[in-house]
């Protein structure tokens, strides 16, 4: 999530991350608190702050499948494997 996004969410830090990178770099960024609302229930959930897409974590996606049509516009199914 971008700091844009961050600031207008209000979300509240919690500490600084750091992540070895594809390249072998390593970088520092700021990890914020938010709450989602997943399959129904909400969760806290921590949220690193940088200026790239937003991805979903695969923490949160455990006990689900995923099914993603790999082309522009294509469909994406997340579906509980409970």
């Amino acid at each position: 999530m971008t700091s844009k996004d961050i600031a207008e969410l209000g979300l509240p830090w919690r500490r600084r991350g750091r992540a070895l990178l594809a390249d072998g770099s390593s970088t520092v960024f700021d990890v914020y608190e938010a709450t989602v609302v997943w399959d129904g229930k909400p969760r806290r959930i921590p949220v690193d702050c940088s200026e790239v897409d937003s991805l979903v974590g695969m923490r949160l996606m455990f006990g689900y499948e995923l099914v993603i049509q790999v082309f522009s516009g294509g469909r994406v199914y997340i579906r509980s494997l409970e």
